[in-house]
């Protein structure tokens, strides 16, 4: 029976039982408790049981359409309406500026515990289109936690949550230095070298990974293998100023001051106002004895600047860095510092 039939049936009765309370004056004794009855109108107790069933019938019919209405919805692919869109609606606990505000706060306390748990949470609900930027953060919780307990000896816990940063964001730098230096402290050298030989395979190579490659193979007593280290980095990258500086460096390094002074030369061309390059130069003709040109060289890396390392900036906010950093100052992302 429809709703619209179901009322106009109930008042139709309701007229016929006004009707006969009209003609039928008796009255029925209602107990209501073990010391508690009332005397009512016989056609009143009618009336009210007949509602209340009635009104039931009405609740139940009116479900059952909603129900109905749901499942015509679900299969053709139309979205629910009304109560049932807000009750089958899923939690905005993932995407809402409260639950970010809340991991925020949490994040700039240095509870990364906690804050990881809320990211989670986070995650379950954004949208496609905002998952990477999300993942970025869940990468950076894992690295934070994994760098704590890596300063506590617990390098099984490290190695962990280094995994899970990288699985989060495979190109995620800090966690992969981190990652190496657990395995080493772990006597696993072989294991930190393969770690950071494939963060270097990837398609933004960082200096701090091939400089870590770098060191390894020098205290291993393979000299050649730093040269190939850069060469096959620069062989993918070859307009990278930072890889060939970094080539330029190894030779100098290694006493080779042929190949450093032309790999430092033609850069020159590219970049003459970058101080290191003249520093390396000025050491260059030192070796050799020209004094007075090294002189000048090292007066123009002054001039230019007084900082010794690569300079680098955050690819998200464009804040410079006189180095790399495994978190920018200025926007507090992680892993963003580039050459």
């Amino acid at each position: 029976m429809s709703i619209r039939l179901g009322l106009v049936v109930g008042l139709l009765f309701a007229i016929l039982v006004t009707y006969l309370a009209s003609i039928n004056p008796g009255r029925a004794h209602v107990a209501l408790g073990a010391d508690w009855a009332v005397d009512v109108p016989l056609m009143a107790l009618v009336v009210g049981v007949f509602g209340a069933g009635a009104a039931l019938a009405l609740v139940l019919g009116w479900l059952r359409d909603l129900v109905r209405s749901h499942a015509r919805g679900a299969a053709t692919g139309a979205a629910p309406s009304g109560l049932l869109r807000r009750a089958s609606a899923p939690p905005e606990t993932g995407g809402s500026a409260s639950a970010r505000a809340g991991r925020d706060a949490l994040i700039e306390r240095g509870r990364w515990e906690e804050a990881l748990a809320a990211q989670t949470q986070i995650l379950a609900g954004v949208p496609r289109e905002e998952r990477a930027a999300e993942e970025a953060t869940l990468a950076g919780l894992h690295y934070e936690i994994g760098r704590a307990r890596l300063e506590r000896n617990d390098h099984a816990g490290a190695v962990s949550h280094f995994k899970e940063a990288l699985r989060a964001q495979a190109d995620f730098v800090p966690a992969a230095l981190l990652l190496g230096e657990a395995h080493l402290k772990a006597g696993e050298p072989r294991d930190a070298l393969r770690v950071w030989e494939r963060a270097a395979e990837s398609p933004q190579p960082a200096l701090p990974v091939l400089a870590r490659i770098e060191r390894q193979h020098r205290d291993e007593g393979r000299p050649t293998r730093m040269i190939s280290v850069y060469r096959t980095a620069l062989d993918r990258h070859p307009d990278n100023l930072a890889l060939a500086f970094g080539l330029g460096r190894v030779y100098f390094e290694l006493a080779m001051l042929d190949e450093a002074a032309e790999q430092f030369q033609k850069m020159e061309v590219r970049a003459a106002d970058m101080p290191l390059i003249h520093a390396y130069l000025g050491a260059i003709l030192e070796r050799r004895g020209q004094f007075r040109d090294a002189m000048e060289e090292y007066r123009r890396a002054l001039r230019l600047s007084d900082s010794v390392q690569w300079p680098h900036h955050c690819g998200t906010c464009g804040a410079l860095h006189p180095r790399w950093v495994d978190r920018c100052p200025s926007c507090r992302r992680w892993n963003t510092s580039r050459p």
